[in-house]
């Protein structure tokens, strides 16, 4: 398949593009306006690579989305580009309505376009028959990629958060694709907003749509204004490692192969007009993971190994002990720092962020039952392969904070 991926030079964006190419032989033409998250050296290894191609396009730019859908005729569109930080949408709300909203407005006029001009189609590029009905009462066979392109086999993928739902009491069930939608700042809205539209096109104009709904994801490439790569960085340079409120917040933590992994699934063999909601399985509170990284980093940089500490498994709320599986002392112990302090003693409280949710949960039992995904990584391994990254690849992190950002805490502002 070619697919067109917006917002392919970003966190989620460069491991899924990665993933495609590599692993599932996708073709894939990356546009993304390379904004302050947007980092070309994040594919810096496909570079010539001849199933790959970058287009610079700003999605507020409606000729400019029309032209690449005329030059490249994609057989599928995956739409991650958005402005993603909640902090940053507190402080400037309108690049948020813009990229989120009249940007998803655009791609989904050009989208429906080009989608118009395609033929009809149903038929099989490796067999000739017709295209299956899709069903859900078991994991599909269906795959996308089998037919060739036309009004029947175009999808358009919409990729949103779970944070369109708002928040969950301690004791309540995870987030459903039927839960209903209530998000608090202007981050959410601004998705909740785009997600409203991409359904729109498809219930009135019949524009194949799917929609995802994921859980925070973490792992390489993330930009380093959020909280695993702002702890990681925040001890490896012995600064204060700020907790908003007392840390108690709970978040589904969700490892962003396994969410590319996800994604691809959906695209090749989920239902048009439904939506997917991915989740790690991972439910933490900010304190606890914060505790969790800073052990993982005494140990991979200093060789010590601690007893892990007593958390709360909130699936059924009884105390256990993680896992010290993986736990020998790394090769990565001469990392050099520039400080000695335990890296927990770094740790301080600060005041929390306005309109802040206590609780996201995923229920991904719709994906795992239909799709037959489900996430590879745990607690353990998956922060643990983070770490290392950050640790391996000093220079990528390094030439960010050499700009404008410099790990300072945003989200300050009341509009």
């Amino acid at each position: 398949m070619k697919i067109l991926v917006t917002g392919g030079s970003g966190f989620i964006g460069s491991n899924l593009v990665r993933l495609l190419i590599e692993e599932k032989g996708e073709s894939v033409i990356n546009l993304d306006k390379l904004t302050y998250a947007g980092n070309a050296e994040s594919l810096a290894d496909l570079d010539g690579n001849p199933n790959y191609t970058f287009e610079q396009v700003d999605l507020c730019d409606a000729a400019a989305l029309n032209a690449v859908f005329v030059k490249h005729q994609p057989d599928a569109v995956m739409h991650l580009a958005a402005e993603s930080h909640v902090d940053r949408s507190i402080d400037g709300p309108g690049e948020f309505i813009q990229t989120n909203i009249v940007g998803t407005f655009n791609l989904l006029q050009a989208s429906l376009a080009y989608w118009r001009s395609l033929p009809e189609g149903g038929t099989s590029s490796a067999s000739s028959v017709s295209e299956p009905e899709q069903s859900s009462e078991k994991v599909s066979d269906f795959n996308v990629s089998k037919f060739q392109l036309s009004q029947k086999s175009f999808r358009f993928l919409h990729v949103s958060t779970d944070e369109v739902y708002g928040s969950l009491d301690s004791d309540a069930p995870g987030f459903s694709e039927t839960t209903p939608y209530d998000p608090h700042s202007p981050y959410s809205a601004s998705k909740a907003a785009s997600d409203h539209l991409a359904r729109a096109w498809a219930d009135t104009y019949g524009l194949p749509v799917l929609v995802t709904n994921c859980s925070n994801n973490y792992g390489p490439y993330q930009f380093p204004e959020k909280l695993i790569p702002v702890v990681i960085l925040k001890c490896l340079r012995g600064e204060s490692i700020p907790v908003y409120g007392k840390g108690e917040n709970i978040r589904d933590w969700l490892y962003v192969t396994d969410h590319a992994e996800a994604l691809h699934a959906v695209l090749t063999k989920g239902r048009v007009g439904e939506t997917y909601n991915i989740g790690g399985n991972n439910e933490r509170t900010n304190l606890d993971l914060i505790k969790k990284l800073c052990a993982i980093l005494e140990q991979e940089i200093r060789g010590k190994v601690e007893e892990p500490e007593l958390s709360w498994n909130l699936a059924t709320l009884t105390p256990s002990r993680a896992s010290n599986a993986g736990s020998e002392p790394s090769d990565l112990a001469t990392f050099k720092l520039s400080h000695s302090k335990p890296f927990q003693d770094l740790i301080t409280f600060v005041t929390d962020r306005p309109g802040h949710d206590m609780r996201y949960a995923i229920n991904p039992t719709k994906i795992r039952d239909e799709l037959g995904w489900e996430p590879q990584e745990d607690f353990e391994s998956g922060f643990r392969k983070t770490v290392k990254w950050y640790l391996n690849n000093r220079s990528w992190w390094e030439n960010i904070l050499d700009g404008s950002y410099q790990l300072q805490r945003l989200g300050n502002a009341r509009v």
